[in-house]
């Protein structure tokens, strides 16, 4: 595994001071992620920020999100919602979920969120058998084995224009070894094969280096 640069995460401090600023909102919910046990997984201050910026772009009303943790990118995506927006998150643990519902609660956006319980590959079907089809931005932040399936659902349940966002997908470069002992790398590397000529989905990927090491995003559109 490549190793961590320390002037990364000083480089991310420097865009929080800057850019974003203090949020006590969100380092309430990171400490109350931390009480609680969740792993410390959650995406960066600046990539939180990052994925609020992209929803406001699409002007997105509607946004679904695979993975909820402990709400932390959920409250971001959220805030970038209008007064009648509508975020659903679907979380496969109900343990990570209640903390998740109390961090919102306490940001003031549970109005604007639903948490589904379940695994998210079943939770998707019921969501695409009640007609749902409409979301204009999908956060997909989950178990990598699966990544394939969840691109096949997103683009089945958004609108065209929509934009998709993969969260992991660089891996601190394992994704280059089809080796790799990375059990996370075979999902994050089917993900890319179903999008290499995607008749649907316009695509690229970034690598981001920071406080969360070396990784990076994938980004899409879903085309008309």
């Amino acid at each position: 595994m490549a190793k961590s640069d320390p002037s990364w995460s000083e480089v991310d401090d420097y865009i929080v001071q800057h850019l974003i600023g203090d949020d006590p909102v969100q380092d309430s919910c990171l400490a109350a992620n931390a009480r609680a046990g969740l792993p410390a997984i959650d995406v960066s201050p600046a990539q939180g920020r990052m994925l609020e910026l992209l929803a406001r772009g699409v002007q997105a009303q509607q946004i679904l999100e695979i993975g909820t943790l402990g709400g932390y990118s959920t409250i971001w995506l959220a805030r970038a919602l209008p007064d009648d927006g509508r975020l659903i998150s679907l979380e496969l643990e109900p343990a990570y979920a209640d903390v998740a519902r109390s961090n919102i609660e306490r940001a003031g956006l549970a109005d604007k969120v639903e948490i589904i319980i379940g695994e998210a590959v079943g939770s998707l079907a019921a969501l695409q058998a009640k007609g749902l089809s409409a979301f204009d931005f999908i956060f997909v932040d989950a178990d990598k084995e699966n990544y394939a399936t969840y691109l096949d659902y997103a683009v089945q349940l958004s609108r065209p224009g929509a934009m998709l966002v993969f969260d992991n997908v660089v891996r601190e470069g394992g994704v280059v070894n089809p080796d790799s002992d990375d059990p996370k790398v075979p999902g994050t590397r089917a993900l890319y094969s179903a999008l290499q000529n995607h008749p649907k989905v316009s695509a690229t990927a970034i690598q981001t280096v920071g406080s969360k090491k070396w990784d990076g995003f994938l980004l899409a559109v879903v085309q008309a």
